[in-house]
Formats: C-alpha cells, sequence, structure tokens
C-alpha cells in the first residue's frame, strides 16, 4: 500500500497562535476608523431609548457631551449628528433655522469635542420634513430634485456656519455634491468636506433608523435611492461624486453591498467609508440577546468585513464600544 503523501504547503502554520495570527492579520481595526451615529431629540432632557435599537438613544442636548466625550475617550474618529426636531413642514424649514435642533447641537457638539475627534451632520430634509421625504414636494407630490438643491445648499451653509466640519449628504438628489460645494466656496466655507453618500439604495435594513428619527415617511424612496439589485450604478454615482467634488463617498447599507463597497473603493481617488445601518445593527442585537450568536465577535467579525471590503472607515452604532475592545486588544 502505497502511503499518503506529507502535505507541503501548510497554511495553517501561520494560524497557529493568537500572536501569529495578529502578526499575518490583512485587515486591522483602529477606533479612529469608526464614525458614532448620534441622535439628537429637541425638546427632551433626557436621553429617550430607541425601543429597535436596544443600546441606542435619542439624546438630549444636556446628555450630548457625554457621549461626545465618552467616544473621544475610546479614540473614536468622529461622530455623525441626526436631528429629531419637534415640529415639521413641508419644506423642512427646521434644518435650515439657526436654532433648529441639529444646528444647535452641532455647536453643542463642536464643544464638546475640543477637537478631539470630527463633527458631522446629516444634511438631508427627511428628519425635518412632515412628509418625510428627503426633498420638497413638487404640485403632484414627487420630490422635486432642483428645488431640493435650494434646500440642501441652505441647509450646508447653516450646518457650516454651526462648526461641521464634515457634511454629509444623504439626500441623494442629482447634483447635490456640486450644488453644496458651490454654495460653500461662494461663502468662504472652503475647508469644509463633503460626504457623499453617493451609492444609498433603497433597503428594507433602515427600518429601525426610522424609528430613531419618528419619521414621518408615508411611500418609499425608490424614485432617489438606488435599486438593491443594481451593482454598477452604484459604482457609477460615486464617479459621479467624485467628478462633482466630494471629499469622501460612501456606500449604504455595508453589510449586503460588499461588492459595490469593493468596486468603489478599487476606483476611487479618495476615501471611501461605509454605514453599517440600523438594521444591521438590531439584528445582530436580537440574535445575541436570543443567546444565538456571540454578541462581541459577530459585532468585530461584521465591521472587519465591512473594512476587508474596502472602506477606509465605517459608521456603526458600535463605534464607542467597539473601540474599547481594540484598544483591550481583541483577536
Amino acid at each position: 500500500m502505497t502511503s499518503t503523501p506529507l502535505p507541503r504547503v501548510r497554511p495553517r502554520r501561520l494560524r497557529e497562535t493568537p500572536a501569529l495570527r495578529r502578526l499575518v492579520s490583512e485587515t486591522r481595526l483602529h477606533p479612529a476608523e469608526l464614525v458614532l451615529p448620534l441622535f439628537v431629540r429637541e425638546g427632551v432632557t433626557a436621553p429617550m431609548p430607541i425601543a429597535s435599537m436596544p443600546g441606542v438613544v435619542q439624546h438630549s442636548l444636556e446628555s450630548l457631551p457625554d457621549a461626545i466625550d465618552e467616544a473621544a475617550a475610546a479614540g473614536v474618529g468622529g461622530v455623525m449628528l441626526f436631528g429629531v426636531p419637534e415640529v415639521r413642514d413641508a419644506r423642512g424649514s427646521g434644518a435650515t433655522d439657526p436654532d433648529g435642533i441639529l444646528n444647535v447641537a452641532t455647536r453643542v457638539a463642536v464643544e464638546a469635542s475640543a477637537g478631539r475627534l470630527v463633527v458631522q451632520t446629516d444634511l438631508c430634509l427627511d428628519e425635518f420634513t412632515d412628509h418625510g421625504h428627503c426633498g420638497v414636494l413638487d404640485d403632484r407630490g414627487r420630490v422635486d430634485n432642483d428645488a431640493t438643491l435650494e434646500r440642501y445648499q441652505a441647509m450646508g451653509l447653516e450646518q457650516a456656519r454651526a462648526g461641521s466640519q464634515v457634511l454629509g449628504l444623504s439626500g441623494m438628489m442629482d447634483g447635490q455634491v456640486a450644488a453644496v460645494r458651490e454654495a460653500l466656496d461662494d461663502q468662504g466655507h472652503t475647508d469644509v468636506a463633503i460626504l457623499a453618500y453617493s451609492a444609498k439604495y433603497a433597503s428594507a435594513y433602515y427600518g429601525p433608523f426610522r424609528d430613531a428619527v419618528e419619521s414621518t415617511l408615508e411611500g418609499d424612496r425608490r424614485t432617489y435611492q438606488l435599486d438593491p439589485g443594481n451593482r454598477r450604478e452604484g459604482l457609477r454615482e460615486a464617479m459621479i461624486d467624485i467628478d462633482e467634488g466630494a471629499d469622501v463617498v460612501m456606500v449604504k447599507p455595508a453589510g449586503s453591498y460588499l461588492d459595490v463597497l469593493a468596486d468603489v473603493a478599487a476606483a476611487s481617488e479618495v476615501p471611501v467609508w461605509a454605514y453599517q445601518v440600523s438594521g444591521e445593527y438590531s439584528m445582530v442585537e436580537a440574535a445575541a440577546a436570543h443567546g444565538w450568536i456571540d454578541r462581541k465577535r459577530a459585532v468585530i467579525e461584521s465591521v472587519r468585513g465591512i473594512r476587508r471590503a474596502g472602506a477606509d472607515a465605517v459608521l456603526t452604532y458600535w463605534a464607542t464600544e467597539l473601540a474599547g475592545w481594540i484598544r483591550e486588544g481583541i483577536d
């Protein structure tokens, strides 16, 4: 009987110990590559839990500085602010009110951060409109792209005046990057960066987020957000935004669109980020609460997978907690 030859190539050698695995790891996580989304609600004096996002709250202006300080102490790279106003109207007037919740929260966050992390703001009308769409509507009830661009320009200027360093353009209107860049530059805000939510898909995974911002949306956003089946279109949108002057482009959601993320990362000359959205967060939390998965390992694996696909930074609701784990050392 001929003996089976022993393997000459043994890839397992490099997996033998935790130290060796760390040494040859191809994808590492760092706190500075994480961005923490934060919700700030008008008219409350204490944090309000979000039922569909266990562990996430709507902050008050009083509790926001503590969240900023905790994130900064953990080494998190930035925060992304979302406002939840008490009053909404058809034009989203609160978005351009200097005393509106998002602009006030931005000033509070800038002061609390003291330069330790990057304060970023969501630039979209959906939290501020009574119809819940990301733009103003025409007389037929459709989102008016070009009229919305004017609102985005005004919104961008107010956010820049409040101290936002990065404006997160998430509305998916054609020409939004060029329009906001022009407005910022015309008013002397040439140092304010634009993060374009370039490949933002019409996803079911946004459900818990809409609870977080108390969305009033009726219908859907499929006339401006991307079809989940379209891969090339995601890359095309990113290239258009880069051409219009985006400083950073983003893919959203992350986990179900890693192919798009990899495409954009391979082609982009600017940083590429990804948003691990509310549904991705809540699914892990729900499964972990039932004891079906190891929560810590699932969180780390999910964010590492997004980084491996090409994201230079990840927006995740676990940012502060994950940053702490990273600093302690993860295998």
